[in-house]
């Protein structure tokens, strides 16, 4: 239901914004006859309603159809960008996690002091930075002034580092506030002190207990993010130009390629269901209690 009420309404809001695909392939010196032809060629002459049953009709065979521009199969487009974006979030979210949790249990453990101010101040400033700043920011001095990584593209290995960091820093930020808080809620919880009285080493205590209490909300906040990485991270791979999913929505948008367009967005929703699922999954391999939840 969730992936059926997305595909309506993105049929109809990209059917309402202004602009049609007709005269940006044929230009405004087209004559009426020749987009005519053109629209009933491509089946925008058809009412909406008939139109959105035939998308459907079609999804059904796993036909995605054709590129109004490029007479691409669809299918291909997604095999050809999805992998990369795909390959930018789990380097993204391998950096979030590197870095948000060790600094997260550090300023839980040293709640109240100068430690734990800097880490939150730190985080706090990472979080408010946007991607459309922090992206050019991290090019201007490791690209243009250092000259230690490529600016843009997808030509070499290192190219993903730029894109990654910009994600995986505003992840690891709000990683290190709520690993930070979910601790906190549970450093002074009875069991915890039992097994410091029992001579359990202090980071065992840490990691075997209290961080896997603490892991719900983070888990929560890992598959939220997740999500988000995989609808397209559609700032970051316009700007480092890095062949994603998110650069093909804005260039399908940009040209009103309704059917890649709206292949795009079933890709995102498939993909937030998915990592929602997973989620779920996590959530009881974490705490067998969940299983008994209604």
């Amino acid at each position: 239901m969730v992936i059926f009420g997305v595909l309506l309404l993105t049929f109809l809001l990209i059917h309402l914004v202004p602009g049609d695909p007709v005269e940006v392939m044929l230009g405004e010196s087209a004559s009426m006859a020749d987009r005519e032809v053109l629209r009933a060629d491509l089946g925008l002459n058809q009412s909406i309603v008939f139109q959105f049953g035939n998308y459907l009709t079609k999804l059904a065979h796993a036909d995605f159809g054709q590129s109004i521009h490029t007479k691409t199969p669809i299918i291909e487009l997604l095999k050809t960008r999805y992998p990369a974006t795909l390959k930018l979030a789990l380097v993204a979210l391998f950096i979030g996690l590197s870095i948000g949790l060790p600094l997260g249990i550090y300023a839980a453990l040293k709640a109240g002091q100068w430690q734990d101010l800097v880490v939150t101040l730190v985080s706090v400033r990472l979080s408010a930075m946007p991607a459309f700043w922090l992206g050019p920011m991290l090019m201007l001095i490791f690209a243009v002034w250092l000259g230690w990584l490529p600016v843009s593209g997808m030509e070499s290995n290192t190219s993903i580092v730029l894109p990654a960091l910009t994600l995986g820093l505003g992840l690891s930020a709000i990683l290190t506030r709520m690993t930070r808080t979910s601790l906190l809620e549970v450093l002074n919880d009875d069991y915890i002190r039992t097994a410091r009285a029992k001579g359990i080493t202090e980071s065992n205590v840490i990691i075997r207990h209290a961080l896997r209490a603490a892991l719900l909300p983070i888990i929560t906040i890992v598959g939220l993010q997740m999500g988000s990485l995989l609808a397209g991270t559609v700032i970051t791979e316009t700007i480092f130009s890095w062949d994603g999913i998110g650069r093909l929505l804005v260039e399908s948008i940009e040209k009103r390629d309704y059917p890649v367009t709206q292949a795009c967005v079933l890709l995102v929703a498939l993909s937030y269901v998915l990592v929602n699922l997973l989620t779920d999954i996590l959530y009881r391999l974490a705490d067998p209690r969940v299983k008994f939840a209604h």
